[in-house]
């Protein structure tokens, strides 16, 4: 059911933990399975210099927030909020669809930590909508 890769980010999650005075702070939630993911960012010169998950739900919830944070630490804050939900899914060589939301969720949580860096910074959030607050948002559906 789950690939190598995501059993392995569930057994070993990378990046657990909060970052005390964080820069910028994401929390999301899945009302139908319950899962809660708090992402939270330093940010340097526009660059995601260092970032940290809580995830309370499933394995693939949390493989993918661990992917998201390996793949998110390092980058500009535009580029961050472009990854998308196939990106992590592919990274961690494929979820089955019905927990495809779960890398939504984790896409989501970074979007939010990055807008809300800015907001607190005086400028315009980047991210756009988010989308696992969308009550019509189709998780399994194109981005």
């Amino acid at each position: 059911m789950y690939s190598e890769k995501v059993m392995e980010h569930f057994a070993n999650p990378h990046n657990v933990g909060v970052i005390e005075d964080a820069d910028g702070v994401g929390e999301v939630g899945n009302p139908v399975c319950g899962d809660v993911m708090k992402i939270t960012i330093r940010v340097d010169d526009d660059r995601i210099d260092d970032i940290k998950f809580q995830t309370l739900g499933c394995g693939a919830a949390i493989a993918t927030s661990s992917i998201v944070t390996e793949m998110a630490k390092g980058m500009s804050l535009a580029d961050a909020v472009r990854i998308s939900k196939q990106q992590v899914a592919d990274e961690l060589g494929g979820l089955p669809p019905v927990k495809m939301h779960c890398s939504v969720l984790a896409t989501d949580g970074l979007k939010k930590a990055v807008d809300d860096y800015l907001v607190k910074q005086g400028r315009e959030p980047i991210a756009g909508p988010i989308r696992s607050e969308d009550p019509h948002f189709d998780p399994h559906g194109e981005e």
